[in-house]
């Protein structure tokens, strides 16, 4: 009677700590851990899970010291893991002092790499005064890079002059050049006015240009009052173009 009562006890025990933590909850555990949340309870989880867990919290470490990251605990690596965190962070510290980002240590750099980390800041130097952007120190071109650079600002100022912006130097233009730019400019403004844009400049219409876009207009209410669609002058109509209009008063409404 007695083993009986035992075994019962037994097995309701077992049935009460099946309830405490259903499947679903035993998974969730599972992920809190993987994931290093503070709701993690190791003590639940089986041999094979506890084992599987400490595999992926090395393998995590690891990946942490290569990327120097703060989580990173250099007491847990082994000594080949170290090494490599080591060399990681000597080729991180490189990168770093030659894109003139990051934390760059030089007193970490070896002679070659000090001369790569110059070389490297020079030539982005030399793009930075090509390319009119960035920190530019024109101090430091030899007088190759310096007519390269000189070039490449007259050529990016045409192209902004061309193009009607603002940062543009007509003083530097050569005579075809000033051409070039204030005939793109006519372009650019009957296009604008073409467009009915506010930028349209009348005043800087030739006559052929101001009459072409007069014939444009008015070919555009003709048919705006023929169809009842868009904006309707009717005042502008010829007497030909008015006869052509039904007329709308008459319509029963």
């Amino acid at each position: 009677m007695n083993r009986r009562i035992g075994i019962l006890a037994v097995l309701w025990a077992l049935t009460l700590q099946g309830l405490a933590q259903s499947p679903s909850d035993h998974q969730r555990n599972v992920s809190d851990c993987r994931n290093g949340f503070s709701s993690c309870d190791r003590t639940a989880l089986t041999e094979a899970e506890r084992t599987a867990l400490a595999v992926n919290d090395h393998k995590n470490n690891v990946t942490a010291c290569n990327e120097g990251l703060r989580s990173c605990n250099h007491s847990r690596l082994t000594l080949s893991e170290a090494r490599q965190a080591a060399v990681a962070a000597r080729l991180r510290n490189l990168s770093d002092c030659k894109d003139s980002i990051g934390d760059c240590d030089s007193s970490q750099l070896t002679p070659t790499e000090a001369r790569e980390v110059s070389t490297a800041r020079h030539e982005r130097n030399v793009i930075d005064c090509r390319d009119g952007m960035g920190r530019c120190d024109s101090s430091t071109l030899n007088p190759s890079e310096a007519k390269d650079v000189e070039v490449a600002e007259h050529l990016r100022n045409v192209t902004n002059c061309r193009n009607g912006w603002t940062d543009c130097n007509h003083s530097s233009l050569t005579e075809l050049e000033a051409h070039e730019v204030e005939a793109a400019g006519r372009r650019r403004n009957l296009s604008d006015c073409k467009a009915g844009l506010e930028s349209c400049d009348y005043s800087k219409l030739t006559g052929a240009e101001a009459g072409s876009l007069a014939n444009a207009e008015q070919i555009r209410n003709y048919r705006a009052c023929l169809r009842g669609f868009g904006y309707c002058d009717r005042s502008r109509l010829t007497p030909a173009e008015s006869k052509a209009i039904p007329d709308t008063s008459a319509v029963p409404r």
